[in-house]
C-alpha cells in the first residue's frame, strides 16, 4: 500500500483536503462523489461511500449500543 500526503487547506469559511488525482484514481472517485469515513485504532479510513455499508456500520453500532453489558462480559 503506498503513503501519499496531502494538506488541511481552507476552502470559504471551513478546513477541507485536497485529493490528488491519484488518490482520487486509487478511490474510483469523482467530482460529487461521497466518502465514508470510520474511525479504526491507527486513524481514520476513507472509502468510497456505499450505502450497503453504510447500513451495516449502523446495524453494528445499534447491536453495540444495546447489548453494551452483554459484549463487555464476552471481552473478558
Amino acid at each position: 500500500m503506498a503513503s501519499m500526503e496531502t494538506k488541511v487547506t481552507s476552502i470559504g469559511n471551513s478546513l477541507g483536503v485536497i485529493l490528488s488525482k491519484e488518490m482520487l484514481a486509487r478511490l474510483r472517485l469523482g467530482k460529487g462523489d461521497r466518502l465514508y469515513a470510520v474511525e479504526t485504532t491507527e486513524g481514520l479510513l476513507f472509502k468510497p461511500y456505499d450505502p450497503e455499508f453504510v447500513a451495516q456500520m449502523e446495524a453494528a453500532e445499534y447491536v453495540m449500543r444495546k447489548h453494551r453489558s452483554v459484549l463487555k462480559k464476552l471481552a473478558q
